[in-house]
């Protein structure tokens, strides 16, 4: 049995390890110098290969198609996984959240771990080799990269998606799925920071133990506890990135997000402190007593928003006027006006559709002996390790089932 697998990453080096260690020879055809370049920088670089957390919490985290996943999951566990990249001498930690990481903090100790085990199993690895064409043959299949022309029994397409193009993801995978006649759902950016028209001076501006929510109308889509942070375009930080991965197949001008600057204090007791904060400082004006609820850079705009002069003496303040800072102050309004590009993303949402594979081995509906596996899959999650996880263990199904078919 020979086996193709496009691709060096995540998914492509389980699906080659999987495929090897099943008796298969293996090819494996990396466009980079280098296996795992995208690895390399995950994590910011130490690598959150996956997440030391059942099945349930995982499919929890899985914001497209979790149910798809369930027989990759049962391939390769999470626990599977730390126990192959251990046995293969790299030591792991898990963090808060349930986020492992090798001990070393090291993306490239993960790297070399699945180097060692390619190596054992017998895997042939053709770096800088850029596949230009996957063709389907009477027998198999016919692969046209840099290197020539190779012929093999099946194909696993590990192409990922099209963020970080710096690291070679630039959707040639998606191009060869549409020619083998698959279905993409529209590529979108995942994990990603959003655009909105707000001051300059917010920028840099970090915000911890705030909740936002997004609204459509009346339903309210989302809502996550946690930091965010202001950019130059916009908001970021974790909640941020949680937000766009729910809400970025939808029509941003029909969202609303809300900050609530004071989620541990009802309104009532908000107003309360406000009370206080004014009566203790009656003659100061507004704007110099707000430090002590808010950061300076946000002040003026709470005011403006609250529509009060920020030079009115605290003991000028209407309750009326209380009363609409106090609805400010719990829900700081954030119109969306676009995502970040994909270079900005984490992930890219959206893929081959998966109605056309079969979940049980990762094959395609339409073409015997074509599988996909990872980011090029329409399936995409939130941080924390569960989007590597997902590459590993389609990657893993992908390559078993190919060489046991």
């Amino acid at each position: 049995m020979r086996i193709a697998v496009v691709g060096g990453g995540a998914a492509g080096l389980a699906a080659s390890y999987a495929a090897a260690v099943n008796g298969a020879e293996v090819l494996l055809f990396e466009k980079n110098e280098k296996l795992g370049k995208k690895l390399f920088i995950s994590g910011k670089g130490r690598c959150n290969l996956t997440n030391d957390s059942d099945l349930d919490n995982h499919l929890k985290n899985i914001v497209r198609n979790p149910r798809f996943l369930y027989s990759a999951f049962h391939a390769l566990s999470p626990s599977d996984l730390m126990a192959l990249i251990e046995c293969a001498g790299t030591p792991l930690k898990t963090e808060r959240g349930g986020r492992v990481f090798p001990i070393s903090d090291k993306s490239s100790d993960v790297i070399s771990a699945w180097k060692k085990l390619l190596n054992e199993v017998g895997v042939t690895v053709k770096l800088n080799e850029c596949v230009r064409s996957v063709k389907k043959t009477d027998d198999g299949f016919l692969i046209e990269s840099d290197g020539g022309v190779f012929s093999f029994d099946k194909v696993i397409v590990a192409t990922g998606g099209i963020t970080y193009r710096a690291t070679g993801s630039d959707g040639d995978g998606y191009r060869f799925a549409e020619k083998l006649g698959h279905t993409l759902t529209p590529l979108v950016p995942a994990l990603v920071g959003i655009k909105a028209n707000l001051p300059d001076g917010l920028a840099g501006l970090s915000l911890k133990n705030v909740e936002l929510t997004a609204i459509r109308g009346k339903e309210t889509l989302f809502r996550d506890f946690g930091e965010m942070l202001f950019t130059h375009t916009g908001i970021s930080g974790p909640i941020v990135l949680t937000a766009s991965s729910r809400i970025n197949r939808l029509d941003l001008k029909e969202i609303l997000l809300s900050v609530d600057l004071k989620p541990a204090l009802d309104d009532e007791t908000l107003d309360a402190r406000l009370v206080r904060e004014f009566g203790a400082q009656p003659n100061k004006a507004i704007r110099n007593v707000m430090p002590a609820l808010l950061p300076k850079s946000l002040i003026d705009l709470v005011l403006e928003r609250a529509e009060i002069k920020p030079h009115l003496p605290c003991n000028a303040i209407t309750r009326e006027e209380r009363k609409r800072l106090v609805s400010v102050l719990k829900g700081l309004t954030v119109q969306p006006t676009a995502f970040e590009d994909f270079n900005g993303a984490i992930v890219t949402s959206g893929g081959v559709d998966v109605t056309e594979i079969n979940a049980k081995d990762m094959q395609s509906k339409l073409l015997k002996g074509l599988y996909f596996a990872g980011e090029i899959l329409d399936v995409d999650a939130l941080t924390g390790g569960y989007n590597l996880q997902i590459a590993f263990s389609t990657g893993y199904l992908a390559g078993s089932a190919a060489a046991n078919a």
